[in-house]
């Protein structure tokens, strides 16, 4: 089958899961394209050896990439990032029809919600169904990001994405607890899937720790709570600098390892060096394959989001890799994803947004055994394995894929569908 994936992101952007699933349908037999932009996430700067032409041509290990122009920015400047999102929609709407080729279906990447206006030009001009996998639900997830403001721009926004999930042959969604937010929005549930994302249980595994990466990072002889990805504005850092604060003098073996860079990165080491919080280390970027020897230094992984009804909703990238890499979690969230951690015994929970509660769950993880936090951990791996593993998921994606390629979308619900 031809399938063609319609992302903003591809590698080498730290977005793993566009190049995973367009080699892994590759290595399944599928003819796959991408149409993309120049790489420039996250730090909104084009990646060195790259630069804007009107389209180039890559392949990825047999995948055909095609990249369009967009203008780089990923600042906090909501009208710039809105001209980042805008240039890439206008280049792949407008090229994307000639240079994508031919397809059976379309697997289109959302966010951002402007991707919607390519999927519809790409579709219409090609005559292809699309897939419209829905990452993150906009308008509501910008505005909770602090990108937008509630206002006559999201209502317009929101009116869009509707008319964009109208046209959908199938609406995918990484979170369930989407389903019932997309049916308020008039969504038929019978078109909705539960398409979530994956983790590549051969590179997120438990790995020895390197004495060497611990002596560099400043690991050795503390209990360490590892937070992993982006230092952005949605994950809402202060609270995990607040803790800090609240553990420095009461448990000084405590140590918060921040690892990944985003727009907040900054401002919150000078926040961290005026506390004086001595307990509080920010390491920078690490490539994916990394991550794994990062993360068997932690104790405890740690992801946080801010208060927002929206983020109750969503399931943060990092929860896959951090449970297959069989560490206990500290959720510090509310909604779907702290259901994940209690519902596999993968670590604890606690309110988002609450110093004195994520502090107070650290050291209860602190204070139990090593063996009980490596049971959590072990634990957190086996439900990875099960439920979230690249294998698992591939199955689901190229299920639904093939059915709605083939015409055979009434076939689709009833192989698995909202129910999975």
């Amino acid at each position: 089958m031809k399938i063609l994936i319609l992302t903003q992101y591809y590698d080498p952007e730290p977005l793993p899961k566009l190049g995973e699933l367009a080699r892994g349908l590759h290595e399944r037999g599928h003819e796959v394209t991408v149409v993309t932009g120049f790489p420039n996430y996250p730090q909104g700067t084009l990646y060195e050896g790259y630069a804007i032409r009107p389209w180039s041509v890559e392949n990825d290990r047999g995948v055909r990439v095609v990249r369009l122009p967009l203008y780089p920015d990923h600042s906090r400047s909501s009208a710039r990032r809105m001209v980042n999102y805008g240039s890439f929609a206008l280049s792949a709407s407008v090229l994307g029809p000639a240079l994508c080729g031919g397809a059976d279906v379309m697997y289109v990447w959302h966010p951002p919600l402007t991707i919607g206006a390519a999927a519809l030009a790409i579709g219409m001009a090609r005559r292809v169904p699309f897939v419209y996998a829905v990452h993150d639900l906009w308008p509501e997830m910008a505005v909770a990001a602090g990108m937008l403001r509630d206002g006559a721009l999201t209502r317009m926004l929101d009116r869009f994405g509707r008319f964009v999930y109208r046209r959908a042959a199938v609406v995918g969604v990484v979170s369930p607890g989407f389903v019932d937010h997309l049916v308020v929005k008039g969504v038929p549930r019978e078109k909705i899937e539960v398409l979530t994302d994956w983790v590549d249980e051969t590179l997120y595994r438990p790995v020895p720790p390197d004495p060497d990466l611990a002596e560099r990072l400043g690991t050795a002889g503390r209990f360490n709570v590892v937070f992993g990805g982006q230092l952005g504005v949605a994950q809402h850092l202060d609270t995990v600098l607040d803790a800090a604060r609240a553990l420095l003098a009461s448990r000084p073996e405590v140590q918060l390892l921040l690892v990944g860079d985003g727009v907040e990165r900054s401002r919150l080491e000078r926040r961290a060096a005026d506390m004086g919080l001595t307990n509080v280390r920010f390491a920078g970027r690490f490539p994916a394959a990394e991550m794994p020897a990062v993360y068997a230094l932690a104790d405890v992984l740690l992801i946080h989001l801010k208060a927002d009804p929206a983020f109750r909703m969503s399931i943060p990238g990092k929860t896959y890799p951090y449970m297959a890499c069989g560490k206990p979690v500290l959720a510090a969230l509310e909604g779907v994803t702290a259901d994940i951690i209690r519902e596999g015994d993968a670590g604890l929970t606690c309110p988002p947004e609450d110093p004195g509660a994520m502090a107070a769950a650290i050291v209860r993880l602190l204070d139990m055994t090593a063996e009980e936090r490596a049971r959590m951990g072990s634990s957190a791996r086996r439900t990875a394995l099960a439920k979230y593993a690249r294998s698992v998921v591939l199955d689901e994606h190229e299920r639904v894929l093939t059915a709605v390629g083939s015409g055979l979308r009434a076939s689709i619900h009833g192989a698995g569908g909202t129910s999975r």
